[in-house]
C-alpha cells in the first residue's frame, strides 16, 4: 500500500492522531514550508507511554520467530516505498536523491539483518546439583531520539534492535526532520501490534518530557555531545538504562607509500558525503609530509569537479546544509578563517543563495590549536594537514575530547596494524573510513557516545542481564 505524503500524524497505538498545535519544517534547498506535522503535548506522550507499557506485556512474551517475521513484514513495507520515501527525505533533509535512495536501501537491509542475529544465553556453570545462566530479557519501552541528519536509517536502526528484542519503543524525530520518521511509523503500524512502534512529532520540548518520562525505560540517543550530556542527566532522575552516539572529529592519517590517484576519490567522497553532515566523516586529513602537495592538489582538483546544488537535480553531490541553525554555525566559521588569514585552496565564501549552500572548503596546513582543526564543523570545510613522524601524527590524532571514528591509509599492513591499534576511536578503519555494518556493534569512546548500537552488543544495549539459578533439588 503507497503512502501519502500530503498529510502527516502522529501514531499512538497504531492510529493516526494530530494535535491543536501544528508547526512546519523547511525544504533547505530553497527555504519554502514543508506540511505541517503535530506538535505533541506531556497528554499525547503519556497517551503512548501507556499504550507501549500495555504492548510490553504481551510482546515481550513473543517468540523470537514471530518478532522476526514482524520484522521482515516491516522491512518489505518500508522497501516497497523506497522512492516516495527517498523523494520525502530529500524535500526534507536536503541530500541528494542517490544518496536519500542509498539510506532507505540500507535501513532495509539493517531491518533485515539485524533480526538473523542470536540474542546471546549462556550456560556459565552445569554441575549435577545446578545450572546457572545468563539471560538478556528486554527492559520495557524505550525512547528514540533520533537527528535529523540520518533519520530514517537511524530510527531504523533503534527500532529494530529495541523490537526485536522484546521492547516498545516510542520515537521521537527531530523537529527539522520528521517527516519520513512519521510515514515509518505509519508502516510499522501495519506490521506490529498496537502501542509497539510509535511516532510522535514535537518542538523542542518533547525531547526532555521523554527524558524525564517515570514511563520510559531506556534511552537511545543520537546527536551532538552537548545535548547528549543533557540527556544522561536527564535521564539519572529516573535511572533510565541510555545509549549515546555523540559527536566526533574523525581524524585520517594517510601515509607516504599510498597509491594517490587511487586513494584522492575515496577520501573525497569520505570527506564530504551529505556535505560533511555525518559524525564519521573525515573531518581532519593528516597527509605525509613527502606525498603532501600533490595530494592537496588532486583533492582539490576532486572536490571542485563535484557538483552544488537542489538534491531533486542530476548528478548533485553536495546539497545544502540541513538547517539555517547549521548555516549559521558554517558561515561564523569561514568568517573565522578567513580572519585568521588561513588558507583556503578551495571554497573559503559562502554566496548569497536561495538555499542554505555552504560550497566546499578546503583548509591548507592550518595551525593544529585552530578552530577548524579543533571543531566538528558538520558542513563541507575540511583541514588538511602535513606530518612526517608516526609518533607525531598519532599524537595529533588523538588530542581530542573525541573517539568516534579514525582510519589510517598505507599499503604497508605492518604499518597499518602497528598505527590503528594506537588510534583512541571506538571505530578504526585501515585504507578506508565510515563502514558500519548492522552485524558489528557501532559506538564511540570519550565524549563520542557511551554504550553502542547494533551487533550482538547492541541488542544486549536493549536488554537487561538477568542470572538464572536452577538447583535441580529442592
Amino acid at each position: 500500500m503507497s503512502l501519502d505524503i500530503t498529510t502527516f500524524h502522529n501514531v499512538i497505538n497504531n492510529e493516526l492522531t494530530t494535535t491543536a498545535e501544528t508547526r512546519h519544517g523547511i525544504n533547505p534547498a530553497n527555504q519554502q514550508p514543508n506540511p505541517e506535522v503535530p506538535v505533541s503535548t506531556a497528554a499525547d506522550l503519556d497517551k503512548a507511554v501507556n499504550a507501549a507499557r500495555q504492548a510490553f506485556k504481551k510482546w515481550s512474551r513473543t517468540t523470537v520467530e514471530e518478532r522476526r517475521k514482524a520484522l521482515n513484514a516491516f522491512a518489505d513495507a518500508v522497501e516497497a516505498n523506497t522512492d516516495t520515501l527517498s523523494k520525502l527525505l530529500t524535500q526534507e533533509q536536503g541530500k541528494p536523491l542517490n544518496q536519500a535512495t542509498s539510506e532507505i536501501e540500507n535501513a532495509v537491509i539493517w531491518a533485515r539483518t539485524i533480526p538473523t542475529l542470536d540474542i546471546p544465553e549462556v550456560v556459565i556453570e552445569e554441575s549435577e546439583e545446578r545450572k546457572v545462566i545468563q539471560r538478556h530479557i528486554p527492559i520495557g519501552v524505550g525512547g528514540a531520539i533520533v537527528p535529523w541528519n540520518f533519520p530514517v536509517m537511524l530510527a531504523i536502526g533503534k527500532i529494530v534492535p529495541a523490537v526485536y528484542t522484546g521492547n516498545t519503543i516510542i520515537v521521537k524525530p527531530s523537529p527539522f526532520t520528521p517527516y519520513c520518521n512519521l510515514k515509518l511509523g505509519e508502516l510499522a503500524a501495519r506490521c506490529f501490534p498496537p502501542g509497539v512502534v510509535q511516532v510522535l512529532s514535537g518542538g523542542d520540548d518533547l525531547g526532555p518530557m521523554i527524558t524525564e518520562h517515570p514511563g520510559i525505560d531506556k534511552i537511545s540517543f543520537t546527536g551532538s555531545s552537548l545535548t547528549g550530556r543533557r540527556v544522561m542527566a536527564s535521564c539519572a532522575k529516573t535511572l533510565k538504562r541510555v545509549t549515546l552516539e555523540l559527536g566526533g572529529n574523525d581524524p585520517a592519517i594517510v601515509c607516504d607509500d599510498v597509491d594517490i590517484d587511487a586513494v584522492i576519490p575515496k577520501v573525497g567522497v569520505l570527506s564530504f558525503l551529505c556535505s560533511s553532515q555525518i559524525c564519521m566523516m573525515i573531518k581532519r586529513l593528516y597527509v605525509h609530509e613527502k606525498i603532501y602537495d600533490e595530494f592537496r592538489d588532486k583533492l582539490v582538483a576532486f572536490v571542485k569537479n563535484l557538483k552544488l546544488g537542489d538534491g531533486t537535480e542530476p548528478d548533485v553531490f553536495f546539497g545544502p546544509v540541513q538547517n539555517s541553525m547549521q548555516f549559521g554555525k558554517a558561515r561564523n566559521l569561514i568568517d573565522y578563517i578567513a580572519a585568521e588569514g588561513l588558507t583556503s585552496v578551495l571554497g573559503g565564501s559562502i554566496p548569497e543563495s536561495k538555499g542554505f549552500f555552504v560550497p566546499p572548503t578546503i583548509i591548507d596546513n592550518p595551525p593544529e590549536n585552530s578552530r577548524v582543526v579543533q571543531e566538528e564543523p558538520f558542513a563541507p570545510i575540511l583541514p588538511i594537514l602535513k606530518w612526517s613522524e608516526e609518533d607525531d601524527v598519532i599524537a595529533r590524532a588523538n588530542d581530542t575530547e573525541y573517539g568516534l571514528g579514525a582510519s589510517v591509509w598505507t599499503s604497508n599492513p605492518e604499518r597499518a596494524q602497528r598505527m590503528a591499534t594506537q588510534l583512541e576511536a571506538g571505530n578504526v578503519w585501515v585504507n578506508a573510513h565510515f563502514i558500519v555494518q548492522p552485524n558489528v556493534p557501532f559506538g564511540g569512546h570519550k565524549s563520542s557516545g557511551i554504550g553502542s548500537e547494533w551487533g550482538v552488543s547492541g541488542l544486549t544495549g536493549w536488554c537487561n542481564t538477568q542470572a538464572l539459578y536452577f538447583n535441580k533439588n529442592p
